[in-house]
């Protein structure tokens, strides 16, 4: 019985559902927490069953960048149902922008590895997921009217801005998770009131301020100095 009862959950399994446990241990958990044995454990099931989905644990952790790209395309798609957008490339940069935020939010343990993983294989070998959304981003700006040059420039800043902001906002390690003033949670007191007054100083402030509204306002201004494409026939679609 319990061999038939461990063949059934095999049965269940897919690699969405590895891929949405594993994210949701180490959201709960931390990523230090994700091991094949007790990601099984999770599910059910013994730790061979997920070879078939993920040859192991390094596949694993490009597996949880898989899914946050995912998770994005699916917000963009879930903001597309009225149709086509006809409000510019900017502002389908901003909506991009905005799902990405909203995705960091959800799953900060996994922002870091977006910003290094991808770099580490050829653009060939990353997961579609992430090829889609770049993609759709490129397909914006060309049917902006951006010429090569001129797409690849906006893309590369567009990204290094969104992906630079909410690192910044989003690692600030908590040194004592209990106490409730924001500088000793930190553990700021740790450092030398003389050799760092302002740092002391405005470090607690990134727990205060609207990280997604600064992000949006740091982007019009760098699409501001962006030259502006020479047509005028933005035209929307479904995001990839």
């Amino acid at each position: 019985m319990a061999e038939q009862d461990a063949s059934e959950k095999r049965g269940r399994l897919s690699r969405p559902l590895v891929l949405g446990a594993a994210v949701a241990l180490v959201d709960r958990e931390g990523l230090g927490a994700l091991t094949m044995r007790r990601l099984a454990t999770e599910l059910g099931v013994e730790s061979m069953a997920l070879y078939r989905y993920t040859p192991g644990k390094e596949a694993l952790i490009d597996g949880l960048v898989e899914a946050y790209f995912d998770e994005i395309n699916a917000r963009l798609r879930a903001g597309s149902v009225r149709g086509p957008h006809q409000d510019g490339w900017r502002a389908e940069l901003r909506r991009i922008a905005q799902a990405f935020a909203a995705t960091a939010h959800a799953h900060p343990e996994i922002l870091p590895l977006v910003a290094t993983r991808p770099l580490a294989v050829p653009v060939s070998r990353r997961p579609a997921s992430v090829l889609d959304l770049t993609e759709h981003i490129l397909a914006v700006l060309g049917r902006a009217g951006f010429d090569d040059a001129g797409s690849l420039t906006v893309y590369r800043s567009f990204v290094a801005w969104n992906l630079g902001c909410m690192l910044v906002d989003k690692r600030q390690v908590v040194d004592n998770p209990s106490e409730p003033d924001p500088a000793l949670r930190l553990g700021l007191h740790r450092l030398s009131a003389t050799d760092y007054p302002r740092l002391r100083a405005l470090v607690p402030r990134f727990a205060d301020f609207d990280d997604e509204a600064e992000m949006l306002s740091g982007l019009d201004s760098l699409l501001d100095g962006m030259p502006e494409p020479p047509l005028d026939g933005f035209y929307g679609g479904d995001a990839s």
